[in-house]
Formats: structure tokens, sequence, C-alpha cells
């Protein structure tokens, strides 16, 4: 077997050109009618559309008439952020109202360190719609930084004030409607 393709690729030839044929006998003329049920290419919403990606972050969403999206009172949201405004943010979820700060040394106890959490657990400004969570570390020389206890109270302290601040931003949007 000389300078030739061989045996092999004359069948290989043979085998690409009875398939290509195989796959043109597949065509057809046929016109489909669309189904009912499918919108048209002129109906369909685009991501840039009214509809977009189901996300409205800033506007208005017509479809179920809210506000936004955010699903956290917007009161006891910026009443948060006021509250706490003193200390470092590490973590802030406006959509699931999750605020969550660095640790924060006081300049008068430098010695000890805070953290805290604020979870807004709904739409409505009550009281049972907010929590906080409060942790402390002490500076134990060598060891560094350790797990110190915190005051019962200073949660609930978080709390009223966040609680009181909302219930002013409420009542100035109140009496600026009016």
């Amino acid at each position: 077997m000389g300078g030739g393709q061989g045996v092999w690729g004359e069948k290989a030839w043979a085998i690409v050109a009875l398939a290509l044929l195989a796959i043109a006998g597949c065509g057809s003329d046929s016109i489909y009618q669309p189904s009912p049920d499918r919108d048209s290419v002129e109906n369909r919403e685009g991501i840039f559309s009214e509809g977009g990606l189901g996300l409205e972050l800033f506007g208005d969403d017509k479809r179920d008439g809210t506000q936004g999206a955010v699903a956290v009172n917007a009161f006891l949201w910026r009443a948060s952020l006021d509250t706490i405004a003193f200390m470092p943010l590490a973590s802030v979820d406006p959509f699931g109202g999750v605020i969550i700060t660095d640790w924060y040394a006081p300049p008068e106890t430098p010695e000890e360190r805070f953290k805290v959490n604020v979870y807004i657990l709904g739409r409505t400004l009550r009281a049972d719609g907010l929590r906080v969570s409060v942790f402390r570390q002490a500076r134990g020389g060598v060891t560094g930084w350790r797990d110190a206890a915190v005051s019962v109270d200073v949660p609930t302290a978080f709390e009223n004030a966040i609680l009181s601040r909302a219930r002013d931003l409420r009542l100035r949007a109140v009496a600026e409607t009016n």
C-alpha cells in the first residue's frame, strides 16, 4: 500500500458521505402552528422590560403592589442604622433585615470590645419585629480577647433605643405628609 489513503481512508469517506445523505433527507417543509399557551416574541418580557428579572431593587413592583423589594420596616431599618452608627459595620442586608457590626472598643474602656447584630423580623413597626444580640470580649493579657458575659439589659436597651428612634421617624414622616 504505497502513498494512497488505504482501506480505512476510503471507508471513512464512505461513512461520512452516507451520514451527510441521511441528514440531508431529514429536512421537511412542515410549518408548525405555535402553541396557544406560549407568548409570541412581541409579547415576551425581556430582562430590561417592565417585568425584568423578577428583581425590583429600587422602584415600585407593580405585580404585588408593594413599594420596592425590601421586606423589612423602613423606620426600624433607619433607626437601627442611626442607633449603631458609632460602630463599624461588617455586614448589612436590607433585604433580609440583618445588620452586623464589627468589633468596637469604646475609648473609655479599651480593654473590652463589643459586637452587635440587629435582626428586623418584619414589615410592621412592632417591638416583636426587632431582635438585638450583643457580644462582649475582654482582653485577657497574653491570651488575647476572650468572650465575656453581657448584661441581659444591654440588648434590651439597644432594642428600646431603636424602637424609640423608629417611632420618632414615623411621627416625623406622618407630620410631613399632613
